[in-house]
Formats: C-alpha cells, sequence, structure tokens
C-alpha cells in the first residue's frame, strides 16, 4: 500500500474556529470514517473525549472538550446520502447519542464486514495488518484520553483508528460483493441504526457481577450495600469504579463481614488508602447489610421458565449440526452464521412452515435466506423420531 500522505498532514482541532473551517471543508464527503475515545477505563461516567474522522482526502482529531459546537458534524453523520464508516460501531454509536443526540443513519461497520466475510482474526490492528501490512502500536489502548495536553504519541495512535478505514471499507466490500453477502452485511447495519445510550439506572446490574452468585444471601445484602457505596464514591472522583475498589475485594469483604478497621485492613485486595480514609464508611456499609431483615434479603430473580420439552434439545443439536455444516461449507464462524440463543429461539417456536420461520424474530432474513429449509427439514426430522 502506498504511503498515505495523510498520515503527515493530519490536524490536531482544539479551537472552534479550526474545527468550524475542517467541517466546513469535509460538507460534500459522501463517505466519512468515525471513530471515538472515551475514557471508561478512567472514569465513572464515560464521555467523548476524542474524534476521529477521515475522509477520501482528509483527516483530522477533533478535542471535542475544546472546539465549541459541532453540529456541521452531526448534519454530516445523519445525513442518509453519506456513508458513515466505523470499526465495532456499537459503543461509538452510543457515545455520539449520549453526548450529541446524533444517530447516523448510513452504517458500514468493518468488523461485521469482516465476520461476514469469514475473517476470523477481525480485529482493527489485525485487518491492517492482514489486508495493508500496517501494524498498529498497541501501548495507548488503555490511555486516559481525559487527559491534556495529550502526548503527540497518543495522537499519532489515535489517528490510526480512521486513517486507513475507508480503504478497509473497499477491501472489506469487495470481498462481500465476491461472496454475495452484502445483503447480509446490509441487514446489520440497518440494525444498528437509532443505536442509543441507555440513560436508564440498572439497579440491579450488581447482581450480575461474576461471582455474586456464590454469596449466601446475607453476604449477597453486604455486598449489595458495598457496592451502592464503591459507585457513590466513585460517581463522586470521577472514578472507574475498580479504581475504587475491584469486585474480588468486596466479595472478601461481604464474606468477613468485618467489625473494625483493622478487620477491614486484613481483607484481601482492599485498597490500604480506602481503609485510612473511608473505613468508617466501609464499616457502616457492611452494617447496613447485616440489619437487613431475613425476609427482606436479597435473592437471584428465577429464570424464565419454559413449559416443558422433551425434545427441545434435540431440535437445537439438530439445528446446530445444520448450521455447522453450513459453516464449513461457506467457510463462516459457527456463531457468525446463527449464534446458538438464536437456534434456542427457533426450537422453542418449533416452526412448521417458513411463514412461520419468519415470526422468530431473533433471526436475520438473510439467515432464514441461507438455513431456512434445512432448519425446518432438521425440525421435521427429529418430530417424526417421536
Amino acid at each position: 500500500m502506498p504511503a498515505d500522505t495523510r498520515a503527515n498532514s493530519t490536524r490536531y482541532l482544539d479551537t472552534p474556529d479550526a474545527a468550524s473551517r475542517f467541517l466546513s471543508g469535509i460538507k460534500g464527503a459522501r463517505e466519512i470514517a468515525v471513530d471515538t475515545e472515551g475514557a471508561s477505563y478512567h472514569r465513572f461516567v464515560d464521555r467523548i473525549y476524542l474524534l476521529q474522522l477521515s475522509t477520501r482526502q482528509k483527516t483530522a482529531i477533533i478535542d471535542p472538550l475544546a472546539a465549541g459546537s459541532l453540529e456541521p458534524l452531526g448534519t454530516l453523520l445523519q445525513d442518509p446520502s453519506v456513508e458513515v464508516v466505523f470499526h465495532d460501531a456499537d459503543y461509538d454509536l452510543r457515545l455520539l447519542h449520549q453526548d450529541y443526540g446524533w444517530h447516523a443513519s448510513n452504517i458500514f461497520d468493518t468488523r461485521i464486514a469482516a465476520q461476514l466475510a469469514g475473517v476470523r482474526a477481525f480485529g482493527l490492528a489485525a485487518l491492517l495488518e492482514r489486508y495493508f501490512g500496517t501494524k498498529l502500536d498497541k501501548k495507548f489502548q488503555r490511555a486516559d484520553w481525559s487527559m491534556r495536553p495529550l502526548s503527540q504519541g497518543m495522537l499519532e495512535y489515535a489517528v490510526q483508528d480512521t486513517l486507513h478505514l475507508l480503504d478497509l471499507r473497499d477491501r472489506l466490500r469487495d470481498e462481500l460483493e465476491r461472496l454475495g453477502r452484502t445483503g447480509w452485511a446490509a441487514e446489520e447495519f440497518a440494525r444498528l441504526q437509532g443505536t442509543q445510550w441507555d440513560a436508564d439506572p440498572d439497579d440491579l446490574a450488581w447482581m450480575r457481577t461474576k461471582g455474586a452468585r456464590d454469596l449466601t444471601r446475607r453476604e449477597l445484602a453486604v455486598f449489595r450495600e458495598l457496592v451502592r457505596w464503591r459507585d457513590e464514591v466513585a460517581r463522586a472522583l470521577d472514578k472507574a469504579t475498580f479504581r475504587v475498589v475491584g469486585n474480588e475485594a468486596l466479595f472478601a469483604a461481604a464474606r468477613a463481614t468485618p467489625r473494625s478497621v483493622a478487620d477491614l485492613a486484613a481483607v484481601k485486595g482492599m485498597p490500604r488508602g480506602m481503609v485510612d480514609r473511608r473505613g468508617d464508611e466501609l464499616l457502616a456499609a457492611v452494617e447496613r447489610g447485616l440489619s437487613v431483615p431475613d425476609a427482606q434479603l436479597p435473592k437471584f430473580p428465577r429464570a424464565a421458565r419454559w413449559e416443558r420439552d422433551a425434545q427441545f434439545e434435540d431440535r437445537v443439536a439438530a439445528l446446530k449440526r445444520v448450521r455447522d455444516a453450513a459453516a464449513q461449507r461457506l467457510d463462516l464462524d459457527p456463531g457468525v452464521l446463527c449464534s446458538r440463543d438464536r437456534m434456542e429461539a427457533v426450537a422453542r417456536r418449533n416452526p412448521k412452515s417458513m411463514e412461520e420461520l419468519h415470526e422468530v424474530k431473533e433471526l436475520r432474513r438473510w439467515q432464514i435466506d441461507v438455513l431456512g429449509d434445512e432448519f425446518l427439514r432438521a425440525l421435521r426430522g427429529v418430530g417424526a423420531r417421536s
């Protein structure tokens, strides 16, 4: 691949005037590559701290903290005649909606395209090396993009996320066309439209923490209070929760139920500074958990109960055999062709016709086109054996 002159002319735009001039200069673009940098690894509430943009001719990094109004960019991204290219768009789309209320309406996601083309290593670094021989330096992967000023190395790292993205889009689109899978990709891309940030707090998120099901109900009550305390502190400090106290230390405290600062200091993984500064608050959280009446102790909700169906697993197994054979034939990862949860949805519905198969909302139309007839045949075979 020839040297990309945009790499040497990338502009870092951190004033309203500079950002306005750049956005005015690209308003006629019909394709634009976009990436965002947040700081979820460092901050309690994530937001966009950097915007990387590339057209066919120009590339820029915009500092949204200093660039003023970016409405011209929102107009461009929401124009259905402009193709907006992302790699792994989901989180970028959520942040763009959260911070600006924007919804890109014509999306191409190189990650999804690569998966549908049968590429197994579909991270951006792997794709750039595969198609262009470009190696990305990963040392800033977990950098704090909220810090200012940003180092030159960080800016050079950030620009790589969009610099080659339009060229990558071209390669992958050619692959999809060759394989006859552009319709598959179009359906997946259309489903990304309207992706938005879920602003509603999830009061039961702590129950889904890996390891929570290993606690007794009393320990679970203590853990709940410790998580609530930790999240309040993290919010006040604007720090990622694990940078205040990690989950493993909270699990250990929930089991040990410390009653004194000395007990607390002995809890494995408990930060000494937090014990010194907020030990009383931690102990109060433990006490709140211990004082919950037995009748009010938290418990996990029961999983959805389905009507007993002796053939359910047989149907799933039959569908899986069809899926696996088709995946091998198409040189696709089986999970990309059809995930287990979607096969379970089909097995649960047990459709007898193509019309009924189309009623399985979890399935994509392209999956029905590829697998539908064989799925129905396999399900009839299971029924015939009963």
